[in-house]
């Protein structure tokens, strides 16, 4: 199922984003301030996650996606991926049990053909597993990237379609990796860094930094979105 996008339709807005998008860096420079290893802060970002999810779902908030690992993370040293990895295969083991029985659906998306074939079983076992919850959608993009995203759904869209003479913009949507949630609402990074680094680079398009003091135009005037609001109260 795709969903329109922000940038034709402006998607109701309430007191409570029902999508947040979050870039969990910083993990490294906390512990290097503590003057402790940079994978004793990645072990504490997993409780970090773990509070995220609690807190979401008990705000009602419906999709939850989280930059876990991006496809430009390999570049760091291999002690480092390596430990990585390990990290995210024991969260896939211990949390996933756990993610279930609070009703909340895991998926993963990216390019996981290069992670270990314990990890792609483990990372099918818990969206089997989850497919049916709905209390809150938890997408981990590990292994991802803005750019891949889109060039991987352009591929399938060239593959089924076969020739085309122009490329719309409802035709792509539906090959994207997060076909099945809406676009986000509020983006957050809490490493302090300002900028997307290749994160949903197609569904950020119009996603707020700061949710609830903003007014989502979308494109249009404050006039036109008063002049919508009445006509729905009317």
């Amino acid at each position: 199922m795709s969903h329109a996008s922000s940038t034709r339709e402006i998607p109701g807005a309430g007191d409570v984003p029902r999508h947040v998008a979050i870039i969990m860096d910083g993990n490294g420079r906390w512990a290097k301030g503590r003057r402790l290893p940079r994978i004793a802060g990645h072990r504490r970002g997993v409780d970090a996650v773990r509070a995220t999810v609690r807190g979401c779902a008990e705000r009602g908030i419906e999709f939850l996606t989280l930059f876990a690992f991006s496809s430009e993370n390999w570049r760091r040293p291999a002690e480092e991926v390596a430990l990585l990895m390990q990290l995210f295969q024991a969260a896939l083991s211990n949390e996933v049990e756990k993610l279930h029985k609070s009703g909340v659906r895991l998926k993963v998306v990216g390019d996981t053909t290069r992670f270990d074939p314990k990890i792609r079983r483990l990372i099918q076992q818990g969206e089997h597993l989850t497919a049916d919850n709905r209390q809150l959608t938890l997408t981990v993009a590990a292994n991802y990237g803005g750019r891949w995203d889109i060039m991987q759904a352009l591929s399938k869209l060239m593959k089924e379609k076969g020739s085309l003479n122009e490329v719309q913009e409802e035709m792509l949507s539906p090959y994207l990796a997060m076909s099945y949630a809406p676009e986000p609402d509020l983006f957050i990074r809490t490493g302090g860094e300002q900028r997307i680094s290749n994160f949903l680079l197609w569904q950020l398009a119009y996603t707020e930094l700061s949710y609830r003091r903003r007014e989502r135009r979308f494109g249009r005037t404050s006039d036109q979105l008063q002049d919508a609001k009445r006509a729905e109260v009317a």
